[in-house]
């Protein structure tokens, strides 16, 4: 391959990596806005979705002129299959962040705020997945992949726990049934995003290694 087609490649993974950082951010802040129930930082979430899914959108031309000019093989293939699911797996964090924001101003509009279980740890968990998911990326390291599936047991049993807490305060207290069931969905969002995180994960293993591990148990 060409000295050309290495200098997009680290561009592509450099669009990548900002792509990986501002959805990242988005999660934090929608998080920040949930727990605080601050309306004005759950809009910011919102109106900056709109700016990632066009960076979406030109990562995967920039994809796909890659691919077009340069025909790659092996390694630098699988690379190009990867950031092409990897794009579209941030777009579908970010698309849930936002859902997660819109929620809490619908929230904040029932007059109807009290969070019936502490979703804290469940986004600071989602967050750090797609966070090591990103790292492992930068080296290619399938090695560093293996906190995030870990972590995604995690993070089902907590909304395992948390579906269960909301299912009974809806038998207890019909009358927040509206809110209730936004509380429902803001944490199916997060185990989501968790779920996302691990497809990253996954990724990373099949350009270091080749291997399709989505359907396994044991994915290292």
């Amino acid at each position: 391959m060409t000295q050309i087609f290495f200098r997009e490649i680290k561009r592509l993974k450099t669009l990548l990596l900002e792509q990986g950082e501002a959805v990242e951010e988005q999660v934090r802040l929608a998080k920040q806005a949930l727990l605080s129930m601050d309306v004005t930082l759950a809009k910011k979430v919102l109106a900056a979705d709109d700016a990632i899914d066009q960076r979406e959108v030109d990562l995967q031309e920039e994809c796909f002129k890659i691919l077009a000019l340069h025909q790659p093989v092996a390694v630098d293939l699988r690379f190009l299959v990867a950031v092409l699911k990897f794009n579209n797996d941030l777009e579908r964090i970010a698309d849930l962040a936002a859902n997660v924001a819109k929620r809490t101003v619908k929230l904040k509009e029932l007059n109807d705020t009290e969070l019936v279980y502490d979703f804290a740890e469940m986004a600071a968990i989602a967050r750090q997945m797609l966070h090591q998911a990103m790292a492992a990326l930068v080296d290619i390291d399938a090695e560093a992949t293996a906190d995030v599936f870990s972590l995604e047991k995690n993070l089902n049993r907590l909304h395992k726990t948390n579906s269960n807490t909301i299912r009974q305060a809806l038998k207890k207290n019909p009358e927040r049934a509206e809110s209730l069931v936004h509380q429902l969905v803001i944490s199916r969002n997060m185990e989501r995003i968790g779920d996302l995180a691990t497809n990253l994960a996954e990724e990373v293993i099949y350009v270091a290694r080749g291997e399709i591990v989505r359907h396994s148990e044991s994915p290292l």
